[in-house]
């Protein structure tokens, strides 16, 4: 092991998996600063298919066991992109190993796992970041800068709307997210993620109101236990009023999370299927021209000219990715970053299980503090 590498380990080899596996590849060329990682050890449930994802990774060695993935002494961190219901033994023992952790979300399916993994985590002392990588948007950075810097005023009521259509037709088979081994559903597979947006634009959530909806009671003959529509009123802890849609099942919606933030001086609004633009209104100027104007990401957005020189080309999710894999770098290097801790990931598997309550009790329910 080099102060200039970091060995990585990488459970998992599915979407998100080969996403950590690219943006590992690429995190050293696209920030020169950053320490190279390398592809150590490569963990997935069959022998055969972790040698040939190796082989496609790039990672050195390969098992069919995790545990031996995160016994190894090479191994620094730990990628874990393996189903939701495995996150926190494999985080767990990762951090009793000493490693560093890169989990997607959700944290866990419970909120006593989410616990223990954070638990854990504090015992360790080692780094810990969640695949929050929407945060890492230059976009979004420049609505966070803009709404701290007051250009949109005090925000008083903040819209999120997350819609996929991967469950929109009746006639699909009956799938693992159809299970409650993977959760509540819309909620903690899909809230999530404008929440940890809701996080660095406006703060976290005081309480809820929540109502969710199985538009496909069954499938293939099997029972439907999880809810593809969420639909919350928030109070945020700032004050300000809130409503959050979340819906696996809207024909025609490929990746959107479609955010306003409604201040006293003016509003932006985001939509991710459009990721490299957002929109802005402020009352400045002749009320005869005001309107929304269109910010395209460019150079001056960062890091957006560490992957393109270009005003307007674009980044991708891939490139979140890459750009989530050098903020983890710098925290375990003890520079200041940008991830969703497991401390923040708590807070926002809190919300979640707040808002399942909320649905359960019909009432009003306040997020843990």
């Amino acid at each position: 092991m080099s102060e200039s590498t970091i060995g990585v380990g990488l459970i998992g080899t599915g979407f998100m998996g080969k996403c950590h596996a690219l943006a590992w590849n690429a995190v050293a060329a696209t920030f020169g600063e950053a320490r190279r990682p390398r592809l150590v050890h490569l963990a997935e449930a069959r022998a055969d298919l972790a040698q040939t994802k190796a082989a496609e990774f790039g990672f050195a060695k390969a098992t069919e066991d995790w545990r031996a993935l995160i016994a190894d002494p090479e191994v620094e961190v730990v990628s874990i992109a393996a189903p939701n219901p495995f996150h926190a033994e494999m985080a767990c023992a990762a951090f009793e190993a000493g490693k560093h952790v890169w989990c997607e979300k959700p944290m866990a399916t419970s909120r006593e796992d989410a616990r223990r993994m954070l638990d854990a985590q504090t015992r360790s002392g080692a780094v810990a970041a969640l695949g929050y990588n929407y945060i890492q948007n230059p976009a979004i950075r420049q609505m966070e800068e803009l709404i701290a810097g007051g250009a949109i005023g005090a925000v008083n009521h903040v819209r999120l709307e997350m819609d996929e259509d991967f469950m929109a037709d009746p006639d699909a088979p009956f799938a693992f997210k159809n299970g409650a081994s993977s959760g509540y559903g819309a909620l903690d597979d899909f809230a999530v993620h404008p929440l940890s947006i809701l996080w660095r634009l406006a703060g976290p959530v005081a309480s809820v109101m929540t109502d969710q909806a199985k538009p496909y009671a069954a499938r293939e003959g099997r029972n439907v236990e999880t809810h593809e529509i969420a639909t919350s009123l928030l109070r945020l802890a700032n004050g300000a009023s809130g409503l959050l849609v979340a819906n696996r099942a809207a024909w025609g919606r490929k990746g959107r999370i479609a955010i306003q933030v409604f201040g006293s001086k003016g509003t932006i609004a985001y939509d991710q299927e459009r990721m490299n633009e957002f929109q802005l209104f402020t009352r400045e100027g002749d009320e005869r021209t005001q309107g929304f104007r269109t910010v395209l990401t460019a150079p001056v957005h960062e890091p957006y000219g560490l992957f393109v020189p270009a005003p307007g080309h674009g980044l991708g999710f891939n490139d979140l990715k890459v750009i989530e894999a050098h903020e983890l770098l710098r925290a375990i290097d003890g520079r200041e970053s940008r991830i969703v801790t497991f401390e923040t990931g708590f807070a926002i598997e809190e919300t979640v299980h707040a808002m399942a309550r909320s649905h359960e009790e019909r009432r009003w329910v306040d997020v843990a503090p």
